[in-house]
């Protein structure tokens, strides 16, 4: 009767008081211990039980009841349906079921599960699909394990560029790679990527952008009027590799910023047609981002290292690697690019240029796909742009913490959010931007391991958006990390883990700022640059039949 339900709630609700203290930790230590965490699962599952203390506490739920069935369990007065009640309330509490009675499983589970679909799918049987073949439909929601750990790959190819960037400007190597290209994995401990580097691209610093740029303090420095900005790099001849992957891939990899945003406010913020920047492009209302098409384009003639543009240098490479890969019978060949934050936006400008240029045919005419993987990345350009990159066939796949200003910037008011009729009116004004491709959204909020940072370069940086992708799911889904990737990785350039797990903050530094004794004993800095890391003597000749310079 309702006196007797009513006595029972206040009972259960007394005990839930007194469990409190308990309770109060019970979100981040589940998800510490992987096999106590629990997640849900609508299948069948054995009746309730629970292990012995001894063992991993998996614990069981029974079929699924109505809700008519859960109230009516109300009515009961026995000690035994307190009970029940109970840990029916402690389970919705801590957010482990809806009320509605839904089974759920551990998180040991769902990496079993995982692992089984990445036995069925492996990567070398769907990697167009996981290219973006069919713009990912069906991946995402919920999260598919192959196409994730793809995207942590490509991540970590972009973090690569920012561990190896010297940053110190008391270095006079300041701006440059830390590592030679014949040396850049095995030295950031990516021995087994699979990968070689086939080219450094370096840009003029000489553009309006003061805050992405790194210089040196002293007058003799390895350049004054540039700065490394990325690598293109190969899948190996390794029999591993080719299995693995299913195909051959040139990978290039834009570095961006790590936590200085500043460079945004130097954004002329008004859209420039490509065309003007010698770009080809059938369309003169295709238009992109001044600042980037600038960087992207620019030249010092005068620099050993920046005296070919960004974009000569790139696509050189690709026509080169495309000529030697691209009509091989034994396997396919793939583009790959990939950036973070600035980086994001020259990934998608320059696989927009391969593509309009024609570079991923081959020479018998064969289509090579291009897949863009952005992290973080800004908009680069109009509605347009938008249009003419998907007639082009080229994918676009971005993932963006949904707390980071950077992608909402360009274009604050003007952008792909505004109603249609608005856009229409407002399409040929020079900052009314548009976000290209699929987005995947994270929420940082979601990790139990991350502080409720209000710091916009927390909500910005990499390693953090990798630790989301290892843990995302799908849309409500229970974070659970699927990888095992160490989550200290994110206080490598920040200070955005909880304190309780003791990871000191900025934790990467260079050993001795890149100091070495001699041969005398006498503590100097080496010599860092050699012949294999400046511009290839055939870059020229790719030039010039591409007729970006005279024979």
């Amino acid at each position: 009767n309702t006196i007797d339900a009513y006595g029972l709630y206040i009972r259960s609700l007394v005990a839930l008081y007194h469990l409190e203290t308990k309770l109060s930790s019970f979100s981040t230590m589940a998800t510490i211990p992987s096999h106590n965490l629990l997640t849900k699962n609508y299948h069948s599952s054995p009746s309730f039980k629970t292990t012995s203390s001894s063992e991993p506490s998996f614990i069981h739920l029974p079929e699924k009841r109505s809700r008519v069935a859960a109230k009516a369990s109300l009515s009961r007065t026995n000690e035994a349906s307190l009970s029940a009640v109970i840990s029916r309330l402690e389970r919705e509490r801590q957010g482990l079921t809806d009320g509605g009675g839904e089974q759920w499983r551990t998180a040991e589970d769902f990496r079993r599960r995982d692992k089984k679909t990445e036995e069925e799918r492996t990567l070398r049987d769907t990697w167009r699909k996981i290219q973006g073949e069919d713009d990912w439909a069906g991946l995402t929601d919920p999260m598919d394990p192959v196409l994730r750990s793809e995207l942590i790959r490509y991540g970590e190819m972009a973090q690569a560029c920012y561990d190896a960037f010297d940053f110190d400007p008391s270095s006079r190597y300041c701006g440059s790679s830390r590592f030679s290209r014949h040396e850049f994995f095995d030295s950031l401990g990516m021995k087994g990527s699979g990968y070689e580097v086939a080219r450094y691209l370096y840009a003029t610093s000489n553009i309006n952008l003061p805050n992405f740029f790194s210089k040196s303090r002293w007058s003799k420095v390895w350049s004054k009027n540039a700065n490394w900005m990325g690598y293109v790099a190969v899948s190996d001849d390794e029999a591993a590799t080719r299995h693995r992957l299913g195909r051959r891939d040139i990978a290039i990899a834009w570095r961006g910023t790590v936590t200085r945003l500043e460079w945004i406010a130097d954004l002329k913020d008004y859209l420039k047609p490509v065309y003007r920047n010698n770009l080809r492009c059938p369309d003169p209302a295709v238009k992109v981002e001044s600042g980037f098409l600038d960087l992207y384009t620019d030249k010092d003639t005068s620099c050993k290292f920046s005296r070919f543009s960004a974009r000569e240098q790139v696509l050189a490479e690709v026509k080169r690697l495309v000529e030697r890969y691209g009509d091989d019978e034994d396997e396919e060949l793939s583009i790959t690019v990939t950036g973070h934050s600035l980086g994001g936006a020259l990934a998608i400008l320059s696989a927009y240029d391969v593509a309009e240029m024609g570079l991923n045919r081959s020479r018998s005419g064969k289509v090579i796909p291009v897949t863009v993987l952005t992290y973080g990345g800004p908009r680069v350009g109009n509605v347009r742009f938008k249009e003419r990159l998907k007639e082009l066939g080229v994918k676009v796949m971005r993932v963006v913490n949904v707390h980071d200003v950077v992608p909402k910037s360009p274009g604050l008011f003007l952008n792909e959010r505004a109603p249609h009729a608005v856009m229409k009116i407002a399409e040929g004004l020079p900052w009314c931007y548009c976000h290209v491709g699929e987005e995947l959204a994270l929420d940082h909020q979601n990790s139990p391991f991350l502080k409720s940072s209000v710091d916009p370069s927390n909500a910005h940086n990499l390693e953090a958006l990798l630790h989301l992708l290892d843990g995302y799911h799908g849309k409500g889904e229970r974070f659970v990390l699927s990888s095992g990737r160490d989550p200290a990785l994110v206080n490598k350039a920040s200070d955005f883990l909880k304190e309780h797990f003791m990871v000191p903050p900025f934790w990467r530094q260079d050993a001795n700022k890149g100091m070495v004794r001699n041969s005398e004993g006498r503590w100097i800095q080496a010599e860092r640059l050699r012949s294999e890391d400046h511009h290839s003597p055939d870059i020229h000749h790719h030039l010039s039949q591409l007729r970006l310079l005279p024979s």
